[in-house]
């Protein structure tokens, strides 16, 4: 454990970059661009291995590691000169590059025990964000600090992000422990989620948008104004054979560098397959790079995904938002599942209208979003994302489909977000509304970078008039370096220092291990399965279409059993009737749920990167969806045997009225059939092939039920069968009725249809049993379709 240092230990005090950090006279502290050091800054003028502090025999030193641009003390160049308490040195510039004042004690102090971990990972010293301390407050000894969003908390956040009781730092014998009370979006310490661990000077505390760093006896606050960098550093994607880190495979993205400054609106261009939504996967975790690093204010996004990951929108192509809802209806859902659960409804509803304000949809508000304008339902995906207050937020492809007046319109909503304190990044294949964007990125072919810098500067670099002509050239020029020529060329230089982006004398690095993000859920599951089932019963109800179909389904194919079954089950009709029940189940059940998940996709994948649990998404389409469909089947066969005589052996069933046990068997095939519904949903690509998928269900239904053919010893046809929901049912009923007595046949001799309780246990069992299957499957496929780095 780390004993709390002493207030007069040493600091080095970073006034260029902002922060200060803690030294220990047994650590070698590593000065500059690389975020893996101990001191990182972000000035351009410093090299990525610039200068490395240590102590020799009792005294500090600082030596350069052959920087580009000189390390300085008292104004002169130096390779190597002692320094102490006072001493002031500048990195990349003898004037005005940044400045670092070691002050305190001298470094034979009496050394801290270690933790295991690094003693000074110091973020605020490498960040835009971080400056200067927002607050700085004293730390008594002895005395525990409530950091949360209520009122009575000795430190008071406010941020609906934090939870209202949710960390505390205490103080012990042995310095301080942070530990997390229970809050929805976790406590961090130094970018990894903690429940509790011990704090020393240089850790990072991470809690919702703000930072907290010790500094001697004093908590520092360090808040995320939303004003952030971007720096993206030598990314690599590849796929295919040798795929991650190997040398084989497709290459999507070749060694990309660019930097992104603070309040800027970034436009990423170029032909299609040139590696644009790579890209910007890549950006924002959901796929991370093989190669490279992203660096959000100095931070690796990669490292500390699991607390920045709140910090970045991304606005998909497709809109992520229940078209069927009113705006203030989904937003309100969507704030329900993104705050933390003891956030009140009045703080949730002051936010939302907050931000329809802001995206100008007051008028809006209560209009369905299908009903809006497509420039407008692009407002309403970006008001989602405006919730939490994200730094970064990133669109893909914002204007497709647009007219040119509402791509205009999208592209100046953008640049007043950038102005309004946000770093916005957008991939479009407009070309029309370029000039109101900061930077541009022009992807050539093999995701390489064929320009990056003014908007206005790009044509007259590549030599053309006009963009059509720009973008044929790619595809018809493939001879041509397009990234050569761009290195090559002052705008590179000017606007991609090579030396910025390259490690000077650095070893190569370890591959960085990717491990999956296991992240902190806003809401508890139950509160969660609570909205999702509120949410989706509003979407189902508010789809006249569906609520048409839903209704006069059960009654069609009901009466459709009633005129096959007659009067009274006989010779001729009983099996007739009984093979309609199962018909008009399955396809009840699995017309219910092939569009739900796949006509979804979009809108899971972005809540499951925020915290959505895949559980309690499954469970309420299996909730609600069940619940219908359990009410069409026992509509559906009352319809079909209303007034029908059962002729069931002695007038019973086998353990329970004729009545009662055919309602259960049909309501049993209607739940599976829909399971099976959303397996198939689950598992294909597009929506528009779930309608030929449910007829050939229904075939399959049909022919391996066992009404129509015989299946009992017919080797490879009956095991197939087994795998056939209305196999099972139809044995149940014809059980139930003893269709064997009623109809003897080769068919009806088949050992599922006998009058017996162990036989109709086993048929209603092996439907249940087909349901937890399906429902497994669906779970396994649901995760396949999730951002790469939530996958676990």
């Amino acid at each position: 454990m780390a004993k709390r240092p002493d207030a007069t230990a040493p600091e080095l005090l970073v006034e260029g970059d902002g922060g200060t950090v803690m030294m220990d006279p047994h650590r070698t502290y590593h000065v500059g661009r690389d975020p893996a050091g101990e001191v990182v800054l972000t000035d351009a003028r410093v090299s990525w291995h610039h200068a490395v502090l240590r102590t020799t025999d009792g005294h500090w030193m600082v030596e350069d590691e052959h920087s580009t641009n000189g390390t300085y003390t008292d104004g002169r160049r130096v390779d190597h000169c002692d320094v102490g308490p006072g001493s002031v040195i500048r990195f990349g510039n003898p004037t005005d590059g940044p400045c670092a004042v070691l002050r305190g004690a001298p470094p034979h102090e009496e050394p801290r025990h270690g933790t295991g971990r690094p003693s000074a990972v110091s973020y605020p010293a490498g960040t835009h964000t971080f400056r200067r301390p927002s607050s700085v407050r004293p730390l008594p000894a002895a005395r525990t600090t409530r950091i949360g969003r209520a009122p009575g908390n000795d430190l008071v956040v406010d941020d609906l992000a934090v939870s209202r009781r949710h960390a505390e730092l205490r103080a012990g014998p042995d310095g301080y422990e942070i530990v997390d009370l229970g809050s929805h979006n976790g406590t961090y310490l130094n970018g990894q989620p903690v429940d509790r661990a011990m704090v020393i000077p240089g850790d990072i505390i991470g809690i919702g948008h703000s930072a907290f760093a010790l500094a001697g006896e004093e908590l520092q606050e360090f808040i995320d104004t939303g004003e952030v960098s971007l720096d993206v550093q030598d990314l690599a994607v590849r796929v295919g054979k040798g795929g991650r880190r190997g040398t084989g495979g497709k290459t999507l993205l070749d060694h990309v560098s660019f930097p992104v400054g603070e309040k800027s609106l970034l436009a990423v261009v170029g032909p299609s397959g040139a590696g644009k939504s790579t890209l910007l996967n890549a950006l924002t975790g959901l796929r991370p790079a093989d190669d490279g690093s992203v660096l959000y204010d100095g931070r690796d996004l990669y490292r500390d995904y699991a607390e920045l990951r709140q910090r970045i929108g991304l606005v998909p192509q497709d809109d992520i938002l229940h078209s069927q809802l009113t705006v203030r209806r989904a937003l309100g859902y969507a704030a329900r599942l993104r705050f933390p659960e003891d956030t009140a409804k009045a703080e949730r509803l002051a936010r939302v209208d907050e931000v329809i304000h802001e995206l100008g949809l007051d008028q809006r508000a209560d209009q369905p979003i299908h009903s809006l304008s497509g420039g407008q339902r692009k407002r309403v995906s970006v008001a989602l994302e405006l919730l939490t207050k994200p730094s970064l937020l990133f669109l893909d492809e914002p204007t497709s489909g647009l007219d040119p007046g509402m791509d205009r319109s999208v592209m100046h909503m953008l640049r007043g977000l950038a102005d309004d304190g946000r770093t916005v990044i957008v991939v479009t294949h407009s070309v029309l509304s370029l000039d109101v964007c900061d930077r541009l990125l022009v992807l050539a072919p093999g995701g390489k970078i064929a320009y990056y810098g003014p908007p206005d500067e790009a044509l007259a670099f590549f030599g053309f008039a006009q963009w059509p002509e720009a973008f044929e050239a790619f595809e018809a020029d493939t001879a041509r370096d397009w990234a050569g020529q761009y290195r090559a060329s002052p705008l590179y230089r000017r606007y991609i220092s090579a030396d910025s982006r390259q490690p000077r004398h650095a070893p190569e690095a370890a591959p960085l291990e990717r491990r999956p993000v296991t992240a902190h859920k806003a809401q508890s599951w139950g509160s969660q399965l609570r909205t999702l089932v509120r949410r989706y019963a509003a979407v189902l109800s508010a789809d006249r279409t569906f609520l048409i179909i839903m209704v006069a389904l059960p009654f069609v194919m009901g009466a459709l059993a009633h005129a096959l079954a007659g009067s009274s089950f006989t010779r001729e009709s009983a099996l007739n009737g009984l093979l309609i029940l199962c018909v008009g189940a399955v396809l009840t059940g699995a017309a219910n749920a092939v569009r739900e998940l796949v006509k979804e996709r979009t809108i899971y994948q972005r809540e499951r990167a925020v915290g959505l649990s895949r559980s309690a998404y499954l469970m309420s389409k299996v909730l609600v969806l069940g619940a219908v469909t359990v009410v069409q089947a026992v509509v559906l066969t009352l319809v079909g045997l209303f007034g029908v005589r059962l002729n069931a052996p002695g007038g019973k069933g086998v353990l329970m009225p004729p009545l009662v046990e055919i309602i259960l068997a049909v309501a049993l095939l209607a739940f599976t059939a829909m399971m099976l519904g959303l397996f198939v949903s689950a598992l294909v690509r597009k929506e528009e092939v779930t309608m030929p998928l449910l007829v050939l269900l229904a075939i399959v239904q049909v022919v391996l039920c066992g009404a129509l053919l015989k299946l009992h010893g017919v080797p490879g046809l009956e095991q197939l069968a087994w795998l056939v929901p209305s196999r099972w049912a139809l044995g149940a009923m014809g059980g139930t009725v003893d269709l064997h007595r009623l109809l003897p046949t080769p068919v009806t001799a088949d050992p599922l249809f006998q009058h017996r309780p162990g036989i109709w246990l086993l048929n209603m069992g092996m439907l249940i049993v087909l349901s937890l299957v399906l429902g497994f499957l669906v779970t396994k496929l649901l995760r396949r379709r999730e951002p790469e780095i939530m996958r676990k």
